[in-house]
């Protein structure tokens, strides 16, 4: 499928993404996935009680926090949330379709990335079978609310852990490493996160910590801000902004699916993704810890790896290691 750059007449290839295609993957998931719950499920906005022996840890609020990427000691144990996700017979997953490498749907229409690698993990875990999984496409200013609201169990979703979002939900430890950077088109003359963006219109995702760096210090740039960051690629290639400011692993997917783009400057802060889940839901939380730590196991060929190399290969530095685990107290 193939989309006409409006102003240039460019042709763009299938790369994971066109207007088209995104279209239709919005489309299949809200024909493809159940209607999502009206009310909070059981264990979703009150408090949980802890499994036997693992004692429970609030997480800090950001006057407080001073490393967001410290989470719960791992366990094996069941609380009332994993006997909930078993009774079920199901995981509900909060994803990306849109993002290639990370959650998009391949030509045959499955869904495939580093995420979604990383999201069979934990459902093999916890229901003994990868494939027990209802995934649920979700824009980036909707993953909060969907966890608070008890539409999804657990978000996947490139979400970067910082203070201000342990107010409203819980996240495991670190799973990748990324920081913000530009992307513009090739022989654009902006250089990087600096003063070249005057007077330039920027896309950013609607509730990206992107989107607030950008407010924070705009360079007198224009802000432009989207519910999806794939909509910041559709836009750049039609013309109607001039870059976009993303995690830098989202970026190099866009690049590789559009050659006429590029990272310039240099990464100007370090942001650490981590699966989101909500705040009672603590023995969920220990449980994906758990899962984490098998997951980064094993070196070259811990299955970190494995998913690394599959869907980054030809994009991401080759050498790349999963950040090591911080724990809190408690």
């Amino acid at each position: 499928m193939w989309i006409r750059r409006a102003r240039t007449g460019r042709l763009r290839g299938w790369g994971g993404v066109s207007a088209m295609a995104a279209a239709c993957a919005v489309t299949a998931a809200a024909v493809l996935l159940p209607p999502a719950r009206t009310s909070p499920g059981p264990g979703h906005g009150r408090a949980a009680a802890e499994p036997a022996g693992v004692a429970a840890a609030p997480f800090a609020p950001a006057d407080t926090c001073q490393e967001p990427e410290a989470s719960l000691s791992p366990s094996g144990l069941d609380g009332p949330t994993i006997e909930r996700i078993r009774k079920a017979g199901k995981l509900v997953a909060g994803v990306d379709q849109n993002s290639f490498k990370w959650g998009y749907r391949n030509p045959d229409g499955h869904l495939d990335g580093f995420d979604i690698d990383l999201v069979k993990a934990i459902a093999k875990d916890i229901l003994g079978r990868e494939d027990l999984v209802i995934y649920r496409a979700i824009p980036t200013s909707q993953r909060i609310p969907a966890l608070q609201e008890g539409r999804v169990d657990i978000v996947v979703r490139t979400m970067t852990v910082n203070c201000k979002r342990l107010e409203d939900v819980a996240f495991s430890t670190a799973y990748f490493e990324a920081g913000q950077q530009v992307l513009a088109p090739k022989g654009s003359r902006i250089t990087g996160y600096d003063a070249s963006l005057e007077g330039r219109r920027i896309c950013t995702a609607a509730g990206s910590t992107a989107e607030a760096a950008l407010k924070a210090k705009s360079y007198g740039s224009v802000p432009v801000s989207v519910p999806n960051q794939l909509d910041c690629l559709v836009r750049l290639q039609l013309g109607e902004v001039d870059g976009i400011i993303t995690d830098n692993a989202l970026a190099a997917g866009q690049a590789a699916q559009d050659p006429s783009v590029q990272l310039v400057g240099a990464p100007f802060t370090r942001e650490f993704y981590g699966v989101a889940m909500n705040k009672d839901a603590t023995d969920l939380v220990r449980r994906v810890n758990k899962v984490l730590e098998d997951y980064r196991a094993g070196g070259e060929q811990s299955p970190w790896s494995v998913s690394y190399r599959k869907h980054f290969q030809n994009v991401l530095p080759a050498q790349a290691v999963p950040p090591a685990p911080k724990y809190r107290n408690g």
